[in-house]
């Protein structure tokens, strides 16, 4: 490409405007766009022409703020963090509404009635006393990966069709070039671990582990199920005639159960029980 005359900048034309509709562009506008585009019309339904569009601007003014269609992808994954970053501040002070305790025996494990989405009746939040710097808070550093765990789940209700992104991405990105909302979730995680007392080698390996079943989790339990969304017949609705009873017997037995969501239950169940092996 050849290099633009000096004084090209100012020279109408020859540089995509970054005024929408939405005033001037920022970082922040792009991605939370960006965000708004996949929710509604899934990964596939971004680029850089309709991101423009949907700001009212040019798809060459927003490479200023992200290089291209990989790193609007880093982004929503940035996203991602930054609101479970915000979600946890609430909690932690008191001003959230978290669902009901995870862990409660009186909850019931399977499918419940409406939808499955249908977000879980929260307790009145109580107010919490403020975190003391360096120190687990109270309840235990179980009860805080709970609250982790919890809060990362309503983020992943909120952004179903980002939750793909947290594999995807991370895989292919090298940990110091990671956005640094992911990188400040890992601290936050290895911080509380380590206040309570535990060794490094201790710390990685419960790291690890709760990373692991929490993005396995949020992965298998908001899978896409549905074959015709529109259809009310739940067997139809999965496309249960698809799948041969003579070659997949148990996967048609079950089909409709696998399309119920496990959901905030099941994920407290399977953590509890990888927990127990470190104490």
């Amino acid at each position: 490409m050849p290099e633009e005359p000096a004084g090209t900048e100012s020279s109408p034309g020859r540089r995509a405007g970054d005024r929408g509709r939405y005033g001037k562009l920022s970082r922040e506008k792009v991605l939370v766009c960006a965000l708004e585009v996949v929710d509604r019309d899934g990964l596939s339904g971004l680029s850089m022409r309709r991101l423009g569009a949907e700001l009212g601007v040019e798809a060459m003014a927003l490479y200023r703020y992200a290089s291209g269609k990989d790193a609007l992808l880093d982004g929503l994954v940035e996203a991602f963090f930054l609101e479970l970053e915000k979600d946890l501040r609430d909690l932690e002070k008191g001003l959230g509404a978290p669902e009901k305790d995870l862990r409660d025996p009186e909850r019931e494990g399977g499918p419940r009635d409406g939808p499955a989405d249908a977000p879980v009746p929260a307790p009145d939040p109580v107010p919490a006393p403020d975190p003391v710097p360096g120190e687990a808070p109270p309840g235990g550093w179980r009860d805080d990966l709970h609250r982790i765990a919890l809060s990362a789940h309503g983020v992943a209700l909120r952004h179903p069709n980002v939750v793909p992104l947290l594999a995807t991405r991370l895989l292919s990105t090298p940990m110091a070039r990671r956005p640094a909302a992911v990188l400040r979730g890992d601290e936050r995680i290895l911080a509380l671990l380590a206040s309570a007392g535990m060794s490094d080698r201790q710390t990685v390996a419960v790291h690890r582990a709760f990373t692991a079943w929490l993005l396995g989790h949020l992965l298998v339990d908001l899978r896409a199920m549905d074959d015709d969304p529109e259809e009310p017949d739940p067997a139809f609705r999965i496309g249960l005639h698809r799948i041969s009873a003579q070659e997949l017997p148990r996967l048609r037995a079950t089909a409709l159960a696998m399309a119920d969501r496990g959901g905030p239950a099941e994920l407290a169940a399977g953590l509890d029980a990888l927990l127990d092996r470190f104490g």
